[in-house]
C-alpha cells in the first residue's frame, strides 16, 4: 500500500516515551536498575494521515497524568506540517515478575510536576 504499517506507530510511541523519560525524568535504565518497569496497559492511536517510506516523522510527547502505580502519555505525530496521528499510552509500574508496584514517591512527585492534564 506504500504506507507504514499501523503497528509500527506503537514502536515510534515507545521510542518517544523513552526519550522523554531520559530528557525530563530518569533514564528508563535507572528505573530498571531499581527493579521497576512500565508495562503498557493501553494504546490508543487515531490515524489522521499516511506515513510513507523515508518520511521524517516527528513525535511530540508529554505526560498527561500520574497515579500511584500508573501514568498516561500523550502524543501527536507529524510529517512536516501535516498531522498524521494522535495517540496515548497508559503504563503500570511493575516489578521484574510483573507484579504492580507503586511508583516511588519521589519519582511520582517529579512526574506529576511534569504532567499536563487535559
Amino acid at each position: 500500500m506504500g504506507v507504514v504499517h499501523h503497528s509500527n506507530y506503537v514502536r515510534h510511541l515507545e521510542l518517544a516515551r523513552i526519550a522523554w523519560m531520559d530528557e525530563h525524568d530518569l533514564p528508563y535504565r535507572e528505573y530498571v536498575a531499581q527493579g521497576i518497569h512500565f508495562a503498557t496497559t493501553r494504546v490508543e492511536v487515531d490515524y489522521r494521515g499516511p506515513v510513507r517510506f523515508d518520511d521524517e516523522l516527528l513525535v511530540t510527547v508529554w505526560c498527561e497524568w500520574v497515579r500511584g502505580a500508573s501514568l498516561r502519555m500523550a502524543y501527536v505525530l507529524h510529517v512536516g506540517p501535516t498531522l498524521v496521528g494522535v495517540a496515548a499510552t497508559e503504563h503500570a509500574a511493575v516489578d521484574g515478575e510483573g507484579r504492580v508496584r507503586r511508583i516511588p514517591s519521589e519519582r511520582r512527585s517529579a512526574l506529576r510536576k511534569l504532567a499536563i492534564e487535559e
